[in-house]
């Protein structure tokens, strides 16, 4: 996947045609109220980003949005307005050959459909299928926790990716959401979602560490609902990830966000890419990546990791 190239003037035509249409029109799985079979991680063994004539140096960056109730106007704000900014940032500051991956993240533990998974793409039209494709479920549990950790599990264990294995680059992962993680899935749930034939309970830690491997893991804490400066929340996911925990006041600024903090790591000055938005964008951006270590980590390990 991630073959084709993007286009400003397509996606600019896709946010005319959305004007008119409902949620429901533009998230197509809402109307079946069930997974689209290309989001369906059953069964899945791997997602792969790969080097090609037109992106022969490929990043993969992969984008995982909550869809419980509190959090669901994210993903529609993205497909409907901010795709072209995300994709724009990257292209505009150094990050040529960008592979990104959309997901959904719900509750393991009482939704139906709890983990969606795209394909790494970079062509317009491919990546607003991925989008579009997302079933908006809108559960989740309300114990303040969601099932983030299963976007680490994806990363860790069913990714491969040329950026890593070719170029020992790591990629960049980004959780979305308000709430913490679980701190773990036992094998009953990994069966009904993954098909996992066997095995064992996994931890937030043991898989986040596997993620980390080859991605540069980040979360979003979109700080603007009950959740709201929460040390509950704020302090799980400092413990987990130190400064990779990205707190925004605003979340119309998400997707300048990821794309300024790929940029930033792969070697972009953040005053400039903070000017390129407008001012109260542009303060936001700054605010929250100031502290942020720019140093690309590395490892000695290379390749998949053995399943």
């Amino acid at each position: 996947m991630g073959y084709s190239s993007w286009s400003g003037d397509a996606y600019d035509h896709l946010k005319e045609s959305y004007t008119s249409k409902s949620r429901d029109d533009i998230f197509k799985s809402n109307k079946s109220k069930s997974i689209h079979k290309t989001m369906d991680p059953n069964g899945l063994i791997f997602r792969e980003s790969r080097d090609s004539a037109a992106h022969p140096n490929s990043i993969a960056i992969s984008v995982w949005l909550d869809v419980t109730g509190s959090m669901g106007s994210i993903p529609e704000n993205l497909i409907r307005h901010k795709l072209g900014s995300f994709m724009d940032t990257l292209l505009n500051h150094g990050v040529e050959d960008p592979h990104v991956l959309f997901g959904a993240i719900g509750d393991h533990i009482s939704d139906r459909v709890p983990l969606q998974v795209g394909q790494f793409e970079t062509g317009t039209d491919e990546l607003n299928n991925c989008l579009s494709n997302i079933y908006m479920e809108g559960g989740g549990g309300g114990q303040c926790m969601e099932s983030y950790l299963l976007a680490w599990l994806i990363a860790g264990r069913h990714t491969s990716i040329d950026c890593f294995e070719k170029r020992n680059k790591k990629g960049f992962l980004f959780t979305v959401g308000d709430e913490k993680s679980w701190d773990q899935v036992d094998f009953g749930r990994l069966k009904n979602i993954m098909g996992y034939a066997e095995g064992q309970k996994i931890s937030d830690k043991e898989i986040l560490a596997q993620a980390q491997r080859m991605y540069h893991v980040f979360h979003i804490h979109c700080n603007e609902t009950g959740y709201r400066n929460s040390s509950t929340v704020l302090n799980y996911w400092r413990d987990l990830l130190g400064e990779n925990l990205l707190i925004l006041d605003d979340h119309e600024a998400i997707a300048e966000l990821m794309a300024s903090t790929v940029a930033v790591i792969n070697g972009a000055d953040l005053k400039k890419v903070a000017a390129s938005f407008d001012k109260s964008t542009s303060k936001l951006i700054t605010k929250t990546l100031s502290k942020m270590s720019t140093k690309v980590s590395t490892t000695k390990d290379h390749g998949i990791l053995s399943l």
